[in-house]
């Protein structure tokens, strides 16, 4: 791969493109596609919430279109290039208005950026990386917690490379190299440091920890059994909640599971988070809750024969609260608040860019309280390997090696009963 630091903008096209879905299609987990297959979102929301970018449609032609989040009302503004876009174009939100754009044209992927001009779309050239191994992918990662920089994931036969895209001196940048095909992408803390990605090796998936300070140094940090495919789906840098996807306690079937990041405590697989006709699909996690992982309320995309609706749970309680969506929502897209209001984006033909703020249920709180867990720590450190207080060295033994009863590592909490059928959503 090659990066070229002032190419001009690329033709529109890579068949091989996820179309992005439109408002009443959700996006595909990453991390149940095949790893050629990229998934989109519908919409992007940058990391302070201030505004969200799609690729939008006018009649046949898409788009870009950037959205205002953080006014008295949000707004549209369209940013239309000289020519319609393709589908399967990306676009990230900056948070200084901004848009990044990411096309592809016979294996040069170029990046600019966009910002409105009066009646116009002013375009800023970044520049571009080549990737005319037709083994290889590159997609943008989720917007970075600083909102000035933006990375993208470059995955090669047998190695993936983390690029900065957007906010370096000199066009994209080459920040690391990770033996393995890596997919997913989520950021671990609140600077933009270290990104954790799933890493397919010696065919099994684990999630590792890159630290973009140090070089790119990787470091294993979801491991729950040597057999078991283990994905991080989410994560909150303020508590430490991690949500997981994983085979471990139901081989060859993925399981939605929770933990901390540096906890000691066993990777929870509660039953509710489980069914037989949905798909399940977390989004958000609510901020802010230092010290009180059990206590965020993370949105879920749910998938099944009635169609998309919300879910909200929280780890302290065993049920979802199931949520109708506002007409026109974009699926699977949406961004909590400290004080925990969920606001959903969506677009009708009535209202091309509203938002819908719904306030998470009150918690349920148990007749004993769990305590509070550990402090996270600064520095990822492996759930398989995780310190466990008031133990030499010489008796610590790994997480997931511990002999867990049921109600731990990998029971499945709400009673007895197996899996369950998800109910049809009530309004809001």
């Amino acid at each position: 791969m090659t990066a070229c630091a002032t190419e001009p903008a690329a033709e529109p096209g890579d068949e091989r493109a996820t179309r992005p879905a439109d408002a009443t299609t959700r996006p595909v987990d990453a991390t149940t596609r095949p790893g050629d297959v990229i998934a989109r979102p519908t919409c992007v929301i940058a990391a302070d919430g201030t505004y969200a970018a799609r690729l939008a449609l006018d009649g046949d032609c898409w788009f870009p279109e950037r959205w205002t989040l953080d006014g008295p009302e949000p707004y549209a503004v369209p940013l239309p290039s000289h020519q319609p876009e393709e589908p399967g174009t990306e676009v990230l939100p900056m948070t200084d208005g901004r848009v990044l754009i990411h096309r592809v044209a016979d294996g040069r992927h170029t990046f600019s950026l966009l910002y409105p001009t009066g009646p116009g779309t002013g375009e800023l050239l970044l520049g571009a990386v080549e990737c005319h191994d037709e083994d290889s992918r590159l997609w943008l990662l989720p917007p970075a917690p600083d909102g000035e920089h933006a990375y993208a994931l470059a995955v090669s036969r047998d190695s993936t490379a983390v690029w900065l895209v957007a906010g370096g001196a000199f066009g994209p940048e080459h920040l690391a190299e990770v033996p393995g095909r890596c997919s997913g992408g989520v950021w671990l803390d609140g600077t933009g440091r270290l990104l954790a990605l799933d890493r397919c090796l010696d065919g099994r998936t684990k999630t590792v920890a890159v630290d973009l300070g140090r070089g790119g140094e990787v470091t294993p940090l979801l491991q729950i059994s040597e057999d078991s495919d283990d994905r991080l789906l989410l994560a909150d840098a303020d508590s430490g909640l991690l949500l997981i996807r994983s085979d471990a306690p139901s081989p060859g079937h993925d399981r939605l599971g929770w933990g901390v990041l540096g906890s000691t405590l066993p990777i929870r697989f509660p039953d509710c988070l489980r069914a037989t006709d949905c798909a399940v699909t977390p989004f958000a996690i609510q901020p802010g809750q230092v010290l009180t992982p059990e206590r965020c309320a993370v949105a879920l995309c749910i998938d099944g024969p009635a169609g998309s609706w919300v879910g909200v749970w929280r780890p302290i309680e065993r049920q979802v609260h199931h949520l109708s969506p506002p007409e026109g929502w974009l699926a699977g897209t949406g961004l909590w608040t400290r004080e925990g209001v969920l606001q959903l984006p969506y677009a009708t033909g009535a209202v091309p860019c509203g938002v819908t703020k719904v306030t998470a249920p009150a918690v349920a709180v148990p007749a004993e309280a769990p305590p509070p867990p550990e402090r996270p720590a600064a520095r990822p450190v492996p759930l398989q390997q995780a310190p466990l207080s008031g133990q030499s060295s010489a008796k610590r033994r790994p997480l997931a090696a511990r002999p867990a009863p049921e109600d731990e590592a990998v029971r499945t909490e709400g009673g007895p009963g197996g899996e369950n059928r998800s109910p049809a959503p009530v309004p809001a």
